[in-house]
């Protein structure tokens, strides 16, 4: 999933946004301090799952952002910014948990009667914020928006293989895909399970979502107030179906916050209670203030360097090994976070591989190839390929420590080995293009990614690099592997698929399409007055902010 990407049609994106973050990504790290540069005192930190419960409730929450949300509207919702909020306001049909467990939830069962038949069961009593009850023809308006062309979802990958949604008795809905997909059901967790009011969506149309319509949905929150540029305010909704995740506080703000420095100081101050995703330069002054815990947290996300050229020097195997070999990333790892989080040779974390045989997800981490810094044998491998002398060039954007620490990291590394590596800085608004638009993508052979998945299960992160397929940018393409990945998304026993998504995850780190950097955890500052929350990542689609109450 995309932190500035607003138009990519495919989930899981993932530009790591602006001053925000430095180095997120991480899952089944041990407790550690890791490694800091020379020079400087590692971080010491382990990894949380749960703060302790609430003594009480509070009048007002107040949590910075690092930036505005693009839209409230679930159908446009891709970013962390977006998500952070609407996860408080709307809920899907399945419950995403703080261990990437999925449960139900505004469907209260689910069942896969066919192949390529997912049906849910609608809970019934359940209020919208604007007190009208939500119906299965609900569940199926929501639903349908994804794959209707005219609304450009950007969670349609989530959709991609659904033929037909309709209401099949009077509490359920019936979604037929063209094959077997077992990843349909895994995005429900998501935005893209969101159920909205059809009503409302139908009277707002392009406003809904923005800070003029809001959003009418359920969930322990309800949208009040979006002042643009400013802040949005939520209230407490005393009609919400779930008494376990009643809200602990009457009032909920977001407030803007793009400066990461000015962020840290109301942080300190005490200004604001919180927030996710802290910066990694932040992290030892807010440990030292006292003013509240720096907390790390479940992650499924890894850094990568997406190779965006295959017709240019990287379209050669040995020349790709190469660069990940020079590629001191323990050294960048570091540098850029003080040495939290571990270097890693593929694309997923272990955290999404919680439903798998034991035994393929050891296979999928440790049968693999493993590039470990070495600057001779990888300048044996550019001589081999007789890419001596020839160009790469690398576009980083002013957006954070690590994307300044990974493209001079990069440069150096290509030089060391006989590459001539030049650097283009762009806006950041463009870099997000890089995303979306092929076009910006002509003479790039290489850009940075902080790619984490929606959902517990590591297929997600290797559909996308599947020959055609929207986020596979550099045109990769491997008969065997493509063939691996559709059968498995058709597997629907999760011991079974594993075995299958072990093998694509061996074949993605044996010809490198992208270069796996690192993994770390999920970072974020809770402050003194507040408690209750898990650090995890599910944030993103959990009702985080209900569970904040006093200290």
């Amino acid at each position: 999933m995309s932190i500035l990407n607003r138009t990519a049609a495919r989930r899981g994106a993932a530009l790591i946004s602006g001053a925000a973050i430095a180095a997120l990504a991480l899952t089944a790290c041990s407790p550690s301090g890791g490694n800091a540069g020379a020079g400087t005192t590692p971080i010491k930190w382990e990894i949380t799952e749960q703060t302790a419960a609430p003594s009480g409730e509070l009048d007002k929450i107040t949590w910075a952002s690092y930036a505005e949300p693009f839209s409230l509207d679930s159908a446009y919702a891709f970013d962390y910014a977006d998500n952070q909020v609407l996860a408080n306001i709307c809920e899907s049909l399945l419950r995403l948990n703080n261990d990437f467990t999925l449960t139900p939830s505004l469907a209260e069962s689910f069942s896969n009667p066919e192949p390529t038949k997912w049906v849910y069961q609608i809970r019934q009593g359940v209020q919208f914020h604007d007190g009208t009850e939500m119906t299965a023809d609900d569940v199926v308006a929501s639903l349908s928006r994804h794959i209707n062309p005219e609304i450009g979802s950007s969670w349609f990958s989530v959709y991609q293989n659904v033929v037909d949604i309709s209401k099949t008795g009077d509490w359920e809905v019936t979604v037929t895909t063209s094959v077997p997909d077992s990843q349909f059901n895994l995005g429900m967790g998501g935005s893209a399970g969101v159920v909205d009011a059809a009503a409302t969506y139908a009277e707002l149309g392009p406003d809904y979502g923005n800070s003029t319509g809001g959003v009418n949905c359920t969930g322990p929150f309800a949208f009040d107030s979006w002042k643009a540029g400013e802040s949005i305010t939520l209230k407490r909704f005393d009609g919400y179906w779930n008494d376990e995740l009643r809200a602990k506080s009457a009032e909920f703000e977001f407030v803007f916050m793009n400066d990461s420095t000015a962020r840290t100081n109301a942080l300190k101050s005490g200004e604001v209670d919180g927030t996710w995703l802290l910066p990694m330069d932040a992290v030892k002054q807010l440990q030292a203030s006292g003013k509240g815990d720096v907390l790390f947290g479940m992650h499924t996300a890894v850094s990568n360097l997406i190779v965006s050229n295959l017709e240019g020097p990287l379209g050669d195997l040995r020349v790709r090994k190469a660069l990940l070999m020079a590629l001191d990333r323990q050294g960048v790892l570091d540098a850029m976070s003080s040495g939290i989080g571990e270097v890693t040779d593929v694309h997923t974390t272990r955290s999404v591989w919680g439903n798998a045989d034991p035994a393929a997800t050891e296979q999928a981490f440790t049968d693999i190839e493993k590039y470990d810094f070495d600057i001779e044998a990888a300048k044996k491998l550019v001589e081999e390929a007789g890419a001596t002398g020839q160009q790469i060039t690398l576009v980083t954007a002013p957006i954070g420590q690590d994307f300044a620490v990974i493209s001079q990291a990069t440069a150096a590394a290509a030089k060391s080995i006989g590459l001539d590596a030049k650097i283009e800085t762009v806006t950041p608004s463009a870099y997000t293009t890089l995303f979306s638009d092929p076009s910006a993508r002509e003479g790039v052979d290489l850009f940075y990614t902080v790619w984490y998945l929606s959902s517990p299960d590591p297929l997600e992160m290797y559909g996308v690099l599947r020959t055609g397929e929207f986020s596979n940018y550099g045109n990769w393409s491997n008969p065997e592997y493509d063939a691996l990945v559709t059968e498995a998304v058709s597997t629907m026993d999760p011991i079974e698929r594993s075995k299958l998504t072990a093998q694509a995850q061996q074949l993605a780190n044996a010809e490198l399409p992208w270069l796996p950097l690192a993994a770390a955890p999920n970072t974020m500052f809770m402050g003194e007055r507040v408690t209750g929350l898990s650090p995890s990542i599910n944030f993103l689609y959990y009702p985080w902010a209900a569970t904040l109450g006093a200290r």
